[in-house]
């Protein structure tokens, strides 16, 4: 068991959203207790699928992926992270120490590897290291009709015009735009977009979608949020 010092501030790196993707939850303990000391923001997923769905609607400053996963192995996520564009340092952290298996987490886009058990404090030297490196510039821009919008700085543009939209409007419309062609039920929607159980119903979604329709709809236009009757919604290609 890894043991939590006394908290300290370090000075040499910003506080940090960190997404941990591990299924050991004495692990994700303890290095979540770790993190939130050093100032971090912490977010926990369990499984890959868990891990995917979080990352197609939150941004992240650094994710800590372990390899050994329930269903989608780290490396999978990695691999579908990376192919959609996703820009955030992967650390993994795994107790797969062999050669072969560094090879395979580095080749398919992870920025670190570190094996259990390891030490807490390399751990937060390793962030750090990553944490100061610049962005690679990637065009991550997700574009539909004459929308342009861009997940990482939460900013969407319908034509030149800016749009202002709540964070659950950029949520929705970004899920939607991402698997555009493809209708999903109500119930679809709420499990991957709405976060807080309290808020989740079939009447908030349809008053989310009414909003987020004004917003980027052309006035008389059809929208390009289709409702498919019975079924569930989708964007509309021209």
């Amino acid at each position: 068991m890894h043991k939590v010092p006394q908290c300290r501030l370090n000075y040499n790196c910003t506080m940090a959203k960190i997404l941990i993707v591990e299924d050991d939850a004495s692990l994700v303990t303890t290095v979540r207790d770790w993190l939130s000391f050093e100032h971090h923001i912490v977010e926990v997923a369990e499984t890959g699928e868990d891990a995917l769905s979080l990352l197609k609607t939150s941004n992240y400053d650094l994710i800590i992926l372990d390899i050994s996963l329930p269903g989608i192995s780290g490396v999978e996520v990695l691999v579908q992270y990376r192919g959609m564009g996703g820009p955030t340092p992967v650390l993994i952290l795994t107790g797969r120490n062999a050669l072969k298996d560094k090879e395979d987490g580095l080749d398919s886009g992870a920025d670190d590897y570190l094996t259990k058990p390891f030490h807490l404090r390399e751990l937060s030297a390793r962030m750090r290291a990553m944490l100061r490196r610049p962005r690679t510039t990637l065009d991550n821009t997700l574009r539909f009709r004459d929308l342009q919008m861009d997940p990482g700085s939460f900013r969407i543009y319908k034509g030149e015009e800016e749009l202002h939209l709540a964070r659950m409007e950029f949520a929705l419309l970004e899920f939607l735009i991402r698997h555009k062609g493809q209708v999903f039920s109500p119930e679809a929607l709420l499990d991957r977009v709405w976060q807080s159980d309290s808020e989740r119903s079939p009447e908030s979604l349809r008053t989310l979608i009414k909003k987020l329709r004004r917003k980027i709809d052309d006035a008389g236009a059809e929208s390009m949020i289709e409702n498919v009757h019975g079924v569930g919604y989708r964007m509309c290609e021209e």
